[in-house]
């Protein structure tokens, strides 16, 4: 039997007396013990003393890369978490949704913070804006690391993914963590994070693990830290009411488990692609991790006319279920978490069991293993509920195992209603041919569900399934689903930040951001900054160049080169008539043209290429006979690979008045050598 070991305070903690003993769910022999009475105090003050400091020394990017360098750890050693993953139960497939997916989603984080945060200390929040006419009082939202510790409460179902989809996000924005997986499965929490550990890469103090209760953490929480939950609506609700989280106003995020649904579109047929895609889906939901996933589907709102269609093929569908042994190949489905989540789910089957019928109990499936008596296996079951208007425990209660119901709908704004009745999900699928179809659904079960899933013919080869949270979005609901959002990139990143509403001077500010930002002080560069390596720019190198007049036949020539005759360049007297334009007017791009002319150094250099152009701005007509000048300044830096970095440049193209004309952010990779 395996000893669990807890990460405290920078080593490891052994069970005492009042440890919990973990059963397998194939035998429901004991696997595992493990929890500690753990000195939270010490606990918290390592992580803001050690851990926390430690991680806001680095910037984003160094934060970026230690997050892939842990990832690729855990990868190289992933097959000892999937030796244990058959113990809770799982199959493999089930296995990599969590153990590949943890990873997968940690790469993810990685790669979205070298490309959208900035290299320093300080998260650029949106843009500038402008506090004063002449604009020498500018506003930056900023977001800067919390200075606590993220309590991360993890569900028993995804002891791997629950624990990296918060830890990465949390690690990014610069803040330690204390994790607190659930028991059932807490042996799978603990190896992935002695990996961690092992790895050598993580500060002191940026990870902990608590195996066991929370004792009295979380009333040694504040202001600057935040507790990370997922789990039942129950839970959340006792955790969040704890009177020193309400009373210190610690951030509390909630992932609950919710009534999701799915909705077959009336446009669908039984011959059509869509009939097909929504069987194996609802099929696939209900098997895949037994049902315990929270974005499962529990209520299957379908045309009134097609509920025996429906109810057939997925019947046929779910009776090909293999269930047995998660170590046997041959295992589709393997067991729920435990027999004490047997009996739970059981429970709440019978608790709505008044307002459903049965269509598909399984009866006819064998379990495979050796003693099926032993171990939390159950049947996948299928009901309809003929009245769902009128039903409501079906509405309110979620058996967390592999069973769903069947509804009828009326018409588009019945099926929403039905869908909007589970009072707040993270997630409901439309499967439909039909855009107006999708649209109607998502303007009115939107407020209710914080993913809508669309899916259809065109989508299905390459769809991820409506119950696959990606690290890109965001994942999280209204109402019974708690109410807030993980995942979703950066947006999950900032979860663990503070935004600042920053407000100066564009000294003040570009000192502040790292950026330059316009009437920010320049500086000339000793040569032009082309010809400088990334390291010798600096931040505020900037050139005027001279001026060129741009002439009728600059015009009618890039028109003709070009095909871009619109009228407002050809056409006088239509110009004339656009209340744009003083007459015949020069192209934008030939602007842009010119200016690259006139701001390029043409030798070979460290500039090895132009990647792109942000924000471009076409502010003032340029008529024949105007002159024109750029001037290019270094915006703001990031290094990309071992070799080269990224300059941002600010370039504003002037008249002979030296009225902006036109401005944008122009992107170049430049070489760290000559």
């Amino acid at each position: 039997m395996l000893e669990l070991q807890s990460y405290a305070a920078g080593r490891w903690v052994g069970p005492d007396a009042g440890a919990r003993v973990m059963r397998s769910a194939i035998t429901g022999e004991p696997v595992a013990r493990g929890g500690a009475a753990l000195d939270f105090a010490a606990m918290i003050g390592h992580a803001t003393r050690v851990g926390g400091p430690a991680l806001r020394a680095m910037d984003f990017h160094q934060r970026a890369r230690l997050i892939k360098a842990l990832a690729q750890a855990l990868d190289a050693r992933k097959e000892e978490l999937y030796a244990l993953n058959p113990l809770t139960g799982a199959t493999r497939a089930d296995g990599w949704i969590d153990i590949d997916g943890g990873i997968g989603t940690m790469f993810v984080f990685a790669s979205k913070g070298r490309r959208e945060m900035v290299e320093g200390q300080i998260h650029l929040d949106g843009g500038l804006e402008q506090l004063s006419r002449k604009g020498t009082f500018l506003g930056q939202h900023v977001a800067v690391p919390l200075q606590g510790v993220a309590v991360q409460i993890n569900a028993f179902n995804f002891p791997v993914w629950g624990m990296l989809e918060k830890l990465a996000p949390a690690l990014l924005a610069g803040v330690p963590s204390i994790v607190k997986p659930a028991t059932a499965t807490a042996y799978l929490a603990e190896a992935a994070v002695r990996i961690l550990v092992d790895s050598g890469l993580l500060p002191e103090g940026a990870v902990q693990l608590a195996i066991g209760g929370t004792g009295d953490l979380l009333d040694r929480l504040g202001p600057q830290d935040v507790v990370s939950f997922t789990g039942s609506a129950d839970t959340a609700f006792a955790l969040r009411s704890n009177p020193t989280l309400l009373r210190r106003g610690t951030r509390f995020i909630a992932e609950q488990d919710s009534l999701n649904a799915s909705i077959l579109g009336p446009d669908v047929t039984p011959d059509a692609p869509e009939f097909d895609l929504f069987v194996k889906e609802a099929a696939r939901e209900m098997t895949t991790k037994a049902g315990q996933k929270c974005t499962a589907i529990r209520r299957m709102i379908v045309p009134a006319r097609l509920m025996d269609p429906v109810a057939e093929a997925l019947s046929a569908r779910l009776a090909q279920t293999r269930i047995g042994d998660p170590r046997l190949e041959t295992t589709r489905m393997g067991a729920l978490v435990g027999l004490d989540q047997k009996a739970d789910v059981e429970a709440r089957l019978a608790a709505f069991a008044e307002e459903v019928t049965p269509v598909f109990t399984g009866d006819t499936l064998t379990i495979e293993a050796d003693h099926p008596g032993a171990g939390a296996f159950q049947k996948p079951s299928l009901y309809r509920c003929t009245d769902p208007d009128s039903a409501t425990r079906v509405h309110e209660i979620e058996a967390f195992g592999p069973s769903a119901t069947l509804m009828p709908y009326r018409d588009l704004p019945h099926a929403a209603r039905l869908a909007n009745r589970g009072g707040g999900s993270l997630v409901v699928s439309v499967i439909t041919h039909d855009p107006a179809v999708a649209r109607s659904l998502v303007q009115e079960a939107g407020p209710w569900h914080g993913r809508i899933y669309v899916n259809d013919r065109d989508a299905m080869a390459e769809a991820t399934g409506h119950g696959s949270p990606l690290p890109h979005m965001t994942h999280g609901g209204p109402g019974r689903a708690g109410g807030g959002e993980e995942l979703g990139g950066i947006r999950g990143v900032m979860h663990y930040m503070q935004r600042v509403a920053v407000q100066g001077s564009p000294r003040m500010l570009a000192a502040i951001t790292g950026q330059w930002v316009p009437g920010a002080p320049t500086v000339p560069p000793p040569t032009h900054p082309f010809q400088l390596t990334f390291d010798e720019i600096a931040i505020g190198h900037s050139i005027v160049t001279e001026a060129r007049e741009v002439t009728l036949a600059d015009i009618e020539h890039f028109a003709h080169f070009t095909g871009d005759t619109f009228y407002a360049h050809m056409d006088e007297a239509a110009a004339a008539a656009n209340p744009f334009f003083p007459g015949r007017v020069a192209h934008g791009y030939l602007l842009l043209s010119f200016a690259a002319g006139l701001f390029v150094q043409p030798d070979p250099g460290p500039v090895l290429a132009n990647t792109g152009l942000n924000g471009l701005s076409f502010r003032k007509p340029v008529s024949p006979g105007d002159r024109v000048h750029v001037r290019l300044t270094a915006k703001r830096k990031t290094r990309r690979t071992d070799s080269y970095g990224e300059v941002r440049w600010g370039v504003t193209l002037y008249n002979q008045d030296d009225d902006p004309v036109a401005d944008y952010e122009l992107l170049t990779m430049v070489s760290y050598s000559r």
